[in-house]
Protein backbone atom coordinates (compact mmCIF):
# COMPACT_ATOMS: atom_id res chain seq x y z
CA UNK A 1 0.00 0.00 0.00
CA UNK A 2 1.40 3.52 -0.90
CA UNK A 3 2.13 5.61 1.63
CA UNK A 4 0.25 9.10 2.09
CA UNK A 5 1.80 12.45 3.16
CA UNK A 6 0.51 14.49 5.11
CA UNK A 7 -1.04 17.65 3.42
CA UNK A 8 -0.13 21.13 5.00
CA UNK A 9 -1.95 24.46 5.23
CA UNK A 10 -0.86 28.11 6.36
CA UNK A 11 -4.27 29.51 7.42
CA UNK A 12 -7.87 29.39 5.92
CA UNK A 13 -6.94 30.55 2.34
CA UNK A 14 -7.00 28.54 -0.95
CA UNK A 15 -8.17 25.02 0.74
CA UNK A 16 -9.60 22.58 -1.31
CA UNK A 17 -12.96 21.05 -0.98
CA UNK A 18 -12.49 18.42 1.94
CA UNK A 19 -14.38 15.11 2.32
CA UNK A 20 -16.52 14.70 4.86
CA UNK A 21 -13.93 15.95 6.70
CA UNK A 22 -13.40 15.20 10.70
CA UNK A 23 -11.76 17.82 12.34
CA UNK A 24 -9.59 18.23 15.71
CA UNK A 25 -8.56 21.86 17.57
CA UNK A 26 -5.52 22.42 19.69
CA UNK A 27 -1.68 23.22 20.14
CA UNK A 28 -1.01 19.71 20.38
CA UNK A 29 2.54 20.67 22.12
CA UNK A 30 4.44 17.28 22.32
CA UNK A 31 1.73 15.14 20.47
CA UNK A 32 1.93 12.69 23.77
CA UNK A 33 0.20 10.02 24.74
CA UNK A 34 -3.46 12.25 25.60
CA UNK A 35 -3.26 13.68 21.78
CA UNK A 36 -2.73 9.91 20.34
CA UNK A 37 -6.01 8.98 21.76
CA UNK A 38 -7.62 12.11 20.12
CA UNK A 39 -5.95 11.67 16.61
CA UNK A 40 -6.40 7.68 16.52
CA UNK A 41 -10.49 8.63 17.05
CA UNK A 42 -10.12 11.50 14.76
CA UNK A 43 -8.87 9.18 12.09
CA UNK A 44 -11.49 6.39 13.14
CA UNK A 45 -13.84 8.87 12.44
CA UNK A 46 -12.94 10.34 9.10
CA UNK A 47 -12.53 6.73 7.79
CA UNK A 48 -15.85 5.83 9.10
CA UNK A 49 -17.27 8.57 6.99
CA UNK A 50 -15.19 7.87 4.02
CA UNK A 51 -13.69 11.35 4.77
CA UNK A 52 -10.57 13.25 5.73
CA UNK A 53 -8.87 13.86 8.91
CA UNK A 54 -8.02 17.23 10.07
CA UNK A 55 -6.04 18.55 12.69
CA UNK A 56 -5.93 22.75 13.20
CA UNK A 57 -2.94 23.53 15.22
CA UNK A 58 -1.55 27.15 15.73
CA UNK A 59 1.45 28.84 15.49
CA UNK A 60 3.06 30.21 17.19
CA UNK A 61 1.59 28.61 20.72
CA UNK A 62 -1.12 30.87 21.59
CA UNK A 63 0.34 31.14 25.05
CA UNK A 64 3.60 33.33 23.51
CA UNK A 65 1.15 35.93 21.27
CA UNK A 66 -1.28 36.40 24.83
CA UNK A 67 1.88 37.51 26.43
CA UNK A 68 1.90 34.19 28.95
CA UNK A 69 4.96 32.41 27.64
CA UNK A 70 7.12 33.12 30.36
CA UNK A 71 9.19 30.30 31.25
CA UNK A 72 7.29 27.74 28.27
CA UNK A 73 9.26 25.38 26.80
CA UNK A 74 7.84 23.96 23.75
CA UNK A 75 7.83 19.97 23.80
CA UNK A 76 7.84 19.86 20.00
CA UNK A 77 8.82 22.57 17.17
CA UNK A 78 5.95 22.87 14.29
CA UNK A 79 8.08 20.61 11.67
CA UNK A 80 8.36 17.77 14.56
CA UNK A 81 5.08 18.19 15.57
CA UNK A 82 3.70 17.83 12.09
CA UNK A 83 6.05 14.87 11.48
CA UNK A 84 4.65 13.27 14.64
CA UNK A 85 0.82 13.80 13.39
CA UNK A 86 1.88 12.46 10.19
CA UNK A 87 2.68 9.17 11.50
CA UNK A 88 -0.32 8.67 13.36
CA UNK A 89 -2.01 9.16 9.94
CA UNK A 90 -3.37 12.57 9.76
CA UNK A 91 -4.18 13.34 6.59
CA UNK A 92 -4.42 17.67 6.61
CA UNK A 93 -2.75 19.70 8.99
CA UNK A 94 -4.21 23.68 8.94
CA UNK A 95 -1.66 25.57 10.53
CA UNK A 96 -3.45 28.74 12.13
CA UNK A 97 -0.82 32.14 12.61
CA UNK A 98 -2.24 32.80 15.44
CA UNK A 99 -1.87 36.43 16.04
CA UNK A 100 -3.53 39.00 18.60
CA UNK A 101 -6.71 38.95 15.83
CA UNK A 102 -7.74 35.72 15.80
CA UNK A 103 -7.01 35.20 19.78
CA UNK A 104 -10.00 37.92 19.83
CA UNK A 105 -12.54 35.51 17.92
CA UNK A 106 -15.61 34.15 20.06
CA UNK A 107 -16.19 30.63 19.97
CA UNK A 108 -19.43 30.55 17.66
CA UNK A 109 -17.34 32.99 15.54
CA UNK A 110 -14.29 29.98 15.10
CA UNK A 111 -16.70 27.37 14.76
CA UNK A 112 -19.03 28.75 11.86
CA UNK A 113 -17.13 30.58 9.77
CA UNK A 114 -13.64 28.79 10.42
CA UNK A 115 -14.41 25.09 11.10
CA UNK A 116 -17.69 24.87 9.03
CA UNK A 117 -17.39 27.82 6.98
CA UNK A 118 -13.95 27.04 5.28
CA UNK A 119 -13.28 23.77 6.52
CA UNK A 120 -16.89 22.23 6.08
CA UNK A 121 -16.33 20.25 9.06
CA UNK A 122 -18.79 17.82 9.68
CA UNK A 123 -17.61 16.47 13.22
CA UNK A 124 -15.27 17.62 15.10
CA UNK A 125 -13.51 15.36 17.89
CA UNK A 126 -12.37 17.17 21.18
CA UNK A 127 -10.97 16.37 24.06
CA UNK A 128 -13.20 16.00 27.40
CA UNK A 129 -12.51 19.50 28.60
CA UNK A 130 -11.68 21.27 25.66
CA UNK A 131 -12.87 25.20 24.74
CA UNK A 132 -12.99 27.31 22.14
CA UNK A 133 -12.75 31.07 21.51
CA UNK A 134 -11.64 33.93 23.53
CA UNK A 135 -15.39 33.53 25.17
CA UNK A 136 -14.18 29.35 25.45
CA UNK A 137 -17.00 28.09 24.79
CA UNK A 138 -17.74 24.25 25.62
CA UNK A 139 -18.99 21.62 23.56
CA UNK A 140 -22.31 21.62 24.00
CA UNK A 141 -22.41 25.35 22.85
CA UNK A 142 -20.49 23.73 19.50
CA UNK A 143 -23.01 20.84 19.20
CA UNK A 144 -25.93 23.52 19.41
CA UNK A 145 -24.76 25.07 16.08
CA UNK A 146 -24.72 22.16 14.44
CA UNK A 147 -21.64 19.97 14.61
CA UNK A 148 -21.07 16.52 15.53
CA UNK A 149 -19.13 16.30 18.51
CA UNK A 150 -16.89 13.82 19.61
CA UNK A 151 -15.77 13.36 23.12
CA UNK A 152 -12.96 11.91 24.10
CA UNK A 153 -12.09 11.11 27.81
CA UNK A 154 -9.09 12.45 29.76
CA UNK A 155 -5.83 10.24 29.41
CA UNK A 156 -4.06 8.13 32.31
CA UNK A 157 -0.57 6.37 31.92
CA UNK A 158 0.07 4.52 35.19
CA UNK A 159 -3.22 6.74 37.24
CA UNK A 160 -0.81 10.06 35.92
CA UNK A 161 -2.93 12.86 33.90
CA UNK A 162 -1.26 12.92 30.50
CA UNK A 163 -0.70 16.71 29.56
CA UNK A 164 1.42 18.82 27.88
CA UNK A 165 2.04 20.98 31.35
CA UNK A 166 2.84 17.89 33.53
CA UNK A 167 5.39 16.63 31.22
CA UNK A 168 7.01 20.00 30.79
CA UNK A 169 7.15 19.80 34.85
CA UNK A 170 8.05 16.44 34.60
CA UNK A 171 11.46 17.56 32.58
CA UNK A 172 12.02 20.71 34.72
CA UNK A 173 12.06 18.09 37.66
CA UNK A 174 14.22 15.88 35.68
CA UNK A 175 12.28 12.66 35.36
CA UNK A 176 12.90 12.20 31.80
CA UNK A 177 12.16 8.72 31.81
CA UNK A 178 8.60 9.39 33.43
CA UNK A 179 8.17 12.54 30.71
CA UNK A 180 8.89 10.05 27.83
CA UNK A 181 6.52 7.59 29.26
CA UNK A 182 3.69 9.97 28.80
CA UNK A 183 5.20 11.38 25.15
CA UNK A 184 4.98 8.05 24.09
CA UNK A 185 8.40 8.79 22.24
CA UNK A 186 11.97 10.64 22.73
CA UNK A 187 12.20 13.81 24.52
CA UNK A 188 13.21 17.25 22.00
CA UNK A 189 12.94 20.64 23.97
CA UNK A 190 12.43 23.86 22.29
CA UNK A 191 13.18 27.15 23.74
CA UNK A 192 10.34 29.70 23.57
CA UNK A 193 11.74 32.42 20.95
CA UNK A 194 9.33 34.57 21.45
CA UNK A 195 6.90 35.59 18.06
CA UNK A 196 9.76 35.41 15.47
Amino acid sequence: MKARHIRIFRGFDNLPHFVHPAVTVGSFDGVHLGHKALIDRLTAEAHAHGGESIVVTFDPHPRITLGRAAGLQLLTPLDEKIALLERLGVDHVVVIPFDKAFSALSGREFVLHYLIGRLGAETLVAGYDHRFGHDRIDCDAVAALGLGIVRVDECNVGGTHVSSTAIRRLIEAGEFSEAERLLGHPIRITENKGTK
